[in-house]
């Protein structure tokens, strides 16, 4: 208890000396000073203001904060509300986008790869590679050399059909001049000889036969006349027909069966000619190297492929197009197609194609659907298009990028 009073005491105490102190500042405040030099007064300057007013004065605070308060609640409120308004003419341009968002038709995008014409070089006889002469990406011409070959089996069958040649031509040649002179004298003198030979024949006969008759002559002696007789004439008649065949020479069917032994062995040193200049591969067509895939010194088989050319000239595009798309792809209509390969992020590059075939895939590529009620089965087309005109630069394989107009395809489904 008396804790109590002395805490009450010392807090009136506190209380009435801070009441002095406020109004000793309030009675210095109020103090005149001297306009002249700053000083106070002399006289003590009295102060009309009653206790009461003092007190009143003491009872309010020396500064409000409540205007403050009430420009901050303002502000926000204006901040809240233009946010708001900001928000709903965001909703509306948002709505206003996808309005005409939705009316632009949708652009599909179809990729396809470009294809060249390509053609493989193969070996159509074994031997081994002796030099190539042209490296990849070298640009070639109908009939340029490409791969030379070594084959000493050629080599021999040329010398062989040769040799045969020869052999056969000069039986020919001696099928058509027929015999020499000597042998046609020599003929013609057997045959001389043989007629001189049966004339004495005869006539030893006859005399022969008389004596016989007279009964000088045994019948033995006039049959062995006859006999020679008879001989001598045979002999005489083949010594002149091979007078005649010297004469004559050959038959035409000893010549014509010369001359096809003739032509025999020229189709086969033509066989091996044509070997050896097989050997020596050439291109067939005018384009560019594009695969070496052999080494020079390597032994090739027949058939083998030795190297690819591509003709720049032969491009196309091929592309897998549904055909709910298929009306924009009729064979000569024309797209246009962009090439990344070939494009710049400042400029693409784009051709123009003309569609020339068109051919459905296999059944692999059918878009099923998957019950009755999401429509019909939608069969892939394959579509061939050339450029309008070709670029060297383009190789196969590279990427084509179509853009087409889905409202075409829907306007062509209703």
């Amino acid at each position: 208890m008396t804790e109590s009073n002395n805490e009450s005491g010392d807090s009136r105490k506190l209380n009435a000396s801070d009441q002095t102190a406020e109004s000793n500042r309030i009675h210095h405040e109020q103090t005149p000073v001297n306009a002249i030099d700053g000083t106070q007064p002399t006289e003590p300057f009295v102060d009309n203001v009653d206790s009461a007013d003092i007190d009143q004065e003491q009872a309010v605070p020396p500064y409000k904060r409540e205007p403050a308060k009430a420009n901050k609640s303002a502000m926000i409120k204006k901040v809240i509300l233009v946010l708001f308004v900001l928000l709903i003419l965001g909703a509306i341009a948002y709505g206003l986008y996808k309005s005409s968002a939705h009316n632009e038709p949708e652009v599909i995008t179809l990729q396809g790869q470009m294809q060249m014409q390509e053609t493989s070089i193969a070996a159509k006889v074994p031997g081994r590679i002796a030099q190539i002469m042209v490296t990849e990406g070298d640009a070639v011409t109908v009939g340029q050399q490409l791969i030379e070959m070594d084959s000493p089996e050629i080599n021999a069958k040329i010398n062989q059909a040769r040799a045969g040649k020869q052999m056969a031509q000069s039986q020919l040649d001696k099928a058509e001049n027929g015999a020499r002179p000597q042998e046609i004298a020599q003929a013609k003198a057997a045959w001389q000889a043989n007629k001189a030979a049966s004339d004495l024949a005869e006539n030893t006969y006859q005399r022969v036969n008389r004596l016989y008759e007279e009964g000088l002559m045994a019948r033995q002696k006039r049959d062995e006349a006859y006999a020679q007789y008879l001989a001598t004439q045979d002999q005489t008649e083949a010594a002149r027909l091979q007078y005649d065949l010297a004469m004559e020479g050959a038959r035409s069917e000893d010549k014509s069966a010369a001359t096809a032994q003739v032509a025999q062995v020229d189709a086969q040193l033509e066989e091996a000619l044509v070997a050896k200049e097989e050997a020596n591969l050439r291109s067939p067509i005018a384009g560019i190297v594009d695969n070496v895939i052999v080494n020079a010194g390597e032994v090739i088989g027949q058939g083998v492929p030795l190297l690819t050319l591509v003709n720049t000239n032969n491009q196309w595009v091929v592309l897998n197009v549904t055909e709910t798309y298929l009306n924009q792809f009729a064979i000569g209509q024309r797209f246009m197609g962009t090439i990344p390969a070939l494009s710049s992020p400042e400029k693409p590059y784009t051709k123009q194609f003309t569609v020339y075939a068109t051919s459905t895939l296999s059944d692999f590529a059918t878009w099923r659907p998957t019950n009755n009620n999401d429509g019909f089965d939608v069969r892939t087309f394959e579509i061939k298009a050339r450029p309008s005109a070709p670029d060297r630069r383009i190789r196969s394989g590279m990427s084509v990028v179509v853009n087409i107009n889905s409202a075409l395809a829907n306007q062509s489904q209703e």
